[in-house]
């Protein structure tokens, strides 16, 4: 089954100024389902689970926040934070003139999707949750990332030679996921020192008081070896939230190698949260 796809794009406002971003909408209907990339991601990494789910009916739209992908990428690292992100899926969602969505992400878009389910409770439908980032990650992702933002900042010449050579690889001709790492590596030096430094010093995810009073169901998705992303992260933030369901992934690479376990649960979860009478599982539950 063939499903349509159409790009748009919208304007936030910010104390920078006013700044476009870029998304993909997937099928058609009320059932919507917004998908979020990992940190300096493109968008285009949700695309084959996005296809999948509006296969199933499902209205899918994967977003580029600012400073990823094609969405502008200022220099300017006061207008990154996770709160912002939040807020600008909550404008997504007006622009769409969606009242409500299953919001979902990788890693950064786990956090942020987290951040809408605070700021906005009453526009999530439910959430899909992979590879939070939580306390237990602090160390890991500090040490990977705090060199690549200094080297951004003070020897540009490296970000932008690596940005250079990515762009020089024609995407057609490389396998998807190595195009998903080549437009990763897409992005000038002052746009990466930017939003890493307004991550890396901003806060990371809601609070435990404020992650255990989102009343929406979520599908946890952890993986068993990650440092960045490690499983007790997950397993505590499916013992905080009221209503999670925890799906342990072989490895960080199932869902990108072998997806059609991990994909199946996740549409049939955004499917339970559309239909009359939601599927949620009790405190803490596990699978897997």
């Amino acid at each position: 089954m063939v499903v349509s796809e159409r790009v748009g794009q919208f304007f936030v406002e910010s104390d920078g100024g006013r700044d476009r971003l870029e998304y993909t909408e997937y099928g058609s209907g009320d059932d919507w389902v917004v998908l979020l990339h990992g940190l300096l991601m493109p968008r285009r990494m949700q695309q084959p689970l996005a296809r999948a789910m509006a296969v199933r009916g499902l209205h899918v739209v994967t977003l580029d926040l600012l400073g990823h992908g094609r969405s502008d990428q200022p220099a300017d690292p006061l207008v990154y934070s996770m709160t912002s992100f939040g807020e600008q899926v909550v404008e997504l969602l007006d622009h769409l003139g969606a009242d409500q969505a299953v919001i979902g992400g990788t890693s950064l878009g786990a956090n942020v999707s987290l951040e809408v389910a605070v700021i906005a409770p009453e526009r999530v439908r439910g959430l899909l949750v992979e590879m939070p980032v939580l306390n237990n990650a602090l160390v890991a992702g500090v040490l990977a990332f705090v060199p690549i933002m200094l080297a951004a900042r003070y020897l540009p010449v490296t970000a932008n030679t690596v940005q250079r050579l990515a762009r020089s690889v024609p995407r057609g001709i490389v396998p998807f996921w190595a195009g998903i790492g080549l437009d990763t590596l897409d992005h000038r030096a002052d746009a990466v020192a930017s939003v890493l430094h307004g991550v890396i010093f901003g806060r990371i995810a809601p609070s435990s008081s404020q992650r255990r009073r989102i009343q929406a169901p979520v599908l946890l998705i952890g993986h068993p070896v990650d440092p960045i992303h490690p499983f007790v992260d997950a397993d505590m933030l499916a013992a905080e939230l009221p209503h999670a369901r925890l799906e342990r992934a072989s490895s960080i690479l199932e869902w990108r190698l072998r997806p059609e376990r991990l994909t199946a649960a996740a549409t049939d979860f955004a499917l339970d949260c559309w239909s009359d009478q939601p599927a949620t599982s009790d405190s803490g539950s596990r699978t897997r």
